[in-house]
């Protein structure tokens, strides 16, 4: 049986009302609804270059979703939304009168529960790295093998079991002093603070690390507190921070010096394990044994090889080939003087020669004589003396004194 329309008096089969006109009154129905706050899950976006952007928004409760339309600059006010987070919404049914599409418009946005926390986070996150507190260059080394070590910790934690347990296995003189703090709630930071500045003012501490087992998003909140990441930041002992588990990263992870996936973790990286330490010394040694061993048995076999030369079996035997040597050449050198000898006599004798051929004697010994004045002058003509003048005659033999009786000129 058909159902009675409330106008059924003014509406039949004969006085049908047109589709139009019924569309326009059940979007003036919805319309009349108003705004209304809502909370779902955003199943879908899409994001498009244009005024009017799309998302999908489903009740977590039920399986009820609904299409959201908004403008770009409510959705870009919301911060940055992905699919899966959990919003508040301002919403406005409209009814489209050409397909009677039901849809909402969205007037404000606001991303809530978990995802307003990370928003938080994220603009923390970018406001810290912008100061460069992230910045690699700024982590101090932690030392290899720390004589003592600061733990910032819940009581009785099993976060702090692990530590202590690791630490003492891997090197069992470890000495560990350890600070206990609240590691949840309001009041978590401000104490995990006073522990990290009370260890870090004691300049036998070498090493800090801060561990806290794993938890939600909002019980590892306190370690994304920007006075705690600025604290650790500015200590000056190394800090490693050993925070939930390897899927957890508060911002405490990003500022510390070391991050450990876990509280165990932080123990391996604080110190090296005496086992191992004692394996790699072992080797070294066996590797420096044999090199030693290795380099005295290449220097004897070059001394027995520098031993073997004939210079070394007989020195001597060197200095006869060098005394072959040298006689050969001081016999080379004897016939060369007595040739070179030879030769300066044979020119000596042939310039003799030639000077004596050349010299007065000889003219002398053939029986002529040379003439001087008594001054020593050459008297060479019958002018050069008169009646009287002493002259001297050279002979081959000697000399004469004789007197000018007279001069006879040749006609």
């Amino acid at each position: 049986m058909a159902t009675t329309p409330p106008s059924s008096a003014r509406n039949s089969p004969d006085t049908p009302q047109p589709l139009g006109a019924v569309i326009e009154q059940v979007r003036g129905w919805v319309e009349r609804c108003g705004w209304i706050w809502v909370t779902g899950q955003v199943i879908e976006l899409r994001r498009r270059q244009a005024a009017t952007q799309f998302l999908t928004l489903r009740d977590s409760r039920a399986e009820n979703s609904a299409t959201i339309t908004c403008s770009t600059q409510v959705l870009d006010a919301a911060g940055p939304l992905t699919e899966g987070m959990t919003v508040v919404a301002c919403l406005t049914p409209r009814v489209w009168t050409k397909t009677t599409r039901l849809s909402f418009e969205c007037s404000e946005l606001r991303i809530a529960g978990e995802g307003q926390l990370l928003v938080q986070l994220e603009q923390l996150k970018r406001k810290l790295q912008a100061e460069g507190l992230f910045d690699p260059v700024r982590k101090k080394r932690l030392p290899f093998l720390p004589r003592r070590i600061g733990l910032v910790t819940g009581a009785n934690s099993a976060a702090e079991r692990d530590v202590l347990a690791n630490l003492r296995k891997r090197w069992p003189g470890v000495q560990v002093q350890v600070r206990h703090a609240l590691v949840q709630g309001p009041d978590s930071a401000s104490d995990v603070m006073a522990g990290l500045a009370e260890l870090d003012a004691d300049a036998a501490i070498e090493l800090i690390i801060i561990a806290r087992g794993g938890g939600s998003l909002e019980d590892l909140l306190p370690f994304s507190n920007e006075g705690l990441v600025r604290a650790v930041a500015a200590a000056r002992t190394p800090v490693i921070s050993a925070i939930g588990h390897e899927p957890d990263s508060p911002i405490l992870d990003l500022v510390a010096d070391r991050r450990a996936s876990t509280p165990t973790e932080a123990a391996k990286i604080a110190v090296p394990d005496a086992r191992e330490q004692s394996e790699q010394l072992a080797v070294q040694l066996s590797r420096l044994r044999q090199a030693i061993i290795t380099r005295v048995r290449n220097e004897q076999d070059w001394l027995t090889q520098l031993v073997s030369r004939p210079v070394l079996r007989d020195p001597s035997g060197s200095f006869a080939s060098h005394q072959e040597w040298l006689d050969g050449y001081r016999h080379r050198l004897g016939r060369a003087i007595d040739q070179q000898l030879g030769n300066e006599r044979t020119a000596l004798a042939h310039a003799v020669t030639r000077i004596r051929s050349m010299s007065p004697k000889a003219t002398l010994e053939r029986g002529y004589a040379i003439v001087a004045d008594a001054e020593g002058g050459s008297v060479t003509s019958v002018n050069d003396a008169d009646p009287g003048d002493q002259l001297l005659l050279y002979l081959s033999d000697g000399q004469l004194f004789v007197e000018v009786d007279y001069q006879e000129e040749d006609s």
